[in-house]
């Protein structure tokens, strides 16, 4: 049995009567649910981008709603009996989406209409809606643009209605994408803006949309998606912006207007210490591995390996600096390893005559973890940190093994 759409005609409606005409379990899932069929609902099914309605059908909580063909079946958390039922619509989730959905008609007609970019698919999520656009990638005056002529028509408090017609009948009235399809289709119209089939929950009055609010723009594929809030999203988005605005300018210690020249010092200057570090652990690696290999002179030259567990809080890039000094050094084989991170690195000097990355993957497959390399330089991280000084010794004695000591 066809179930009959009440939403189609009224998005407004928050309550309604109907019949249970059946109750069916669920197969087995998570929790246990019953998937309930009524004469006639107001809660609308994922569908077209739009996330279902919730709410409740007398005690029983709904927790999907499903589009199946000519039927909308309700999932319930409990099994309701044949008959007479009252639903109600979780009334601010239902609003929000129509906020979204109706914003999202209007900024895509402004795309469209102004700069020419069609609108190929349309998300509502939990928090942010996107839309993603067809052509060359938008700028940001095109995106400014499209979110002021949208904000124009919302302070116009223009009509939005409900239209029923043919695909041909629509057509000839101007209809921003066709449709594939025959039969009765239904349109939402924004008065002098925008006719679109829609089988989603839209407002009234393009002033119930609230705010329309651009956020990024990013490439998807070959669209490019764009990101936007409405209404009660648009001013939580504001004023979270604000707050982040006030922290940043508290932090930096500056007027909220001066952020970004003050970011960009502050930028400047950790780069600045960056490279400054940089520097000083070049520096201090040389010396530190000068020092190792002077410890190791009195080893044979084809023997010489340098065994190091770092424990000390230096630099990430200190070890890569340290192994390429080592393998400068002729014959000389550096295995070292962080303790705190589980980072290991192994490198030779090319005529030493091994290969650090079968070295690396022997030991990660007698302690667990993850890397490669080439012959001379191989780095990965232990699965478990402490495992550390084991892999030192397990690499010492695989090269001792093959007629190289310490």
């Amino acid at each position: 049995m066809t179930t009959r759409r009440l939403y189609y005609d009224d998005s407004f409606q928050r309550e309604f009567d109907s019949r249970v005409l059946s109750c069916e379990p669920e197969p087995p899932g998570p929790s246990i649910t019953w998937g309930v069929i009524l004469d006639s609902t107001a809660f609308y099914p994922s569908s077209g981008g739009q996330p279902n309605d919730l709410g409740r059908l007398d005690d029983a909580k709904i927790v999907d709603v499903r589009d199946d063909g000519e039927e909308i079946v309700h999932i319930v958390d409990r099994e309701l009996p044949p008959g007479p039922i009252h639903g109600c619509v979780d009334w601010p989730r239902r609003f929000d989406h129509m906020q979204q959905h109706t914003g999202q008609h209007l900024l895509s007609a402004m795309f469209q209409e102004r700069f020419g970019r069609p609108t190929v698919s349309f998300h509502l999520g939990a928090d942010l809606c996107t839309i993603d656009l067809r052509g060359p990638e938008p700028t940001g005056e095109i995106l400014e643009g499209a979110e002021r002529a949208a904000n124009q028509v919302v302070a116009d408090d223009r009509p939005v209605s409900v239209r029923y017609g043919t695909p041909e009948e629509f057509a000839q009235r101007g209809v921003r994408k066709e449709v594939n399809r025959s039969g009765i289709l239904r349109a939402i119209e924004i008065e002098g803006v925008d006719l679109q089939p829609c089988g989603g929950t839209h407002v009234n009055r393009t002033a119930q949309i609230g705010t329309i609010l651009v956020r990024r723009c990013s490439k998807i594929r070959q669209d490019w998606r764009v990101e936007f809030v409405c209404g009660g999203r648009a001013e939580r988005a504001a004023r979270h912006d604000f707050l982040l605005l006030q922290h940043a300018a508290d932090r930096l210690k500056c007027a909220p207007h001066d952020v970004m020249a003050a970011a960009e010092r502050a930028v400047a200057e950790r780069d600045a210490h960056f490279r400054t570090v940089q520097a000083l652990s070049r520096r201090l690696a040389e010396a530190d591995a000068a020092t190792a290999l002077r410890e190791v002179q009195s080893v044979p030259e084809s023997q010489r390996v340098v065994a190091r567990n770092f424990q000390d809080d230096l630099p990430p890039e200190f070890l890569g600096f340290f192994a390429a000094e080592i393998a400068k050094s002729p014959h000389a084989i550096a295995l070292l390893a962080r303790s705190a991170t589980g980072d290991l690195i192994f490198a030779q000097h090319p005529g030493a005559g091994r290969d650090m990355n079968a070295l690396l993957k022997q030991i990660f497959q007698q302690l667990g973890g993850k890397g490669g390399g080439t012959r001379d330089f191989a780095r990965g991280r232990l699965t478990d940190a402490s495992h550390a000084e084991r892999a030192l010794t397990l690499a010492g004695q695989a090269l001792t093994a093959r007629g190289v000591t310490q």
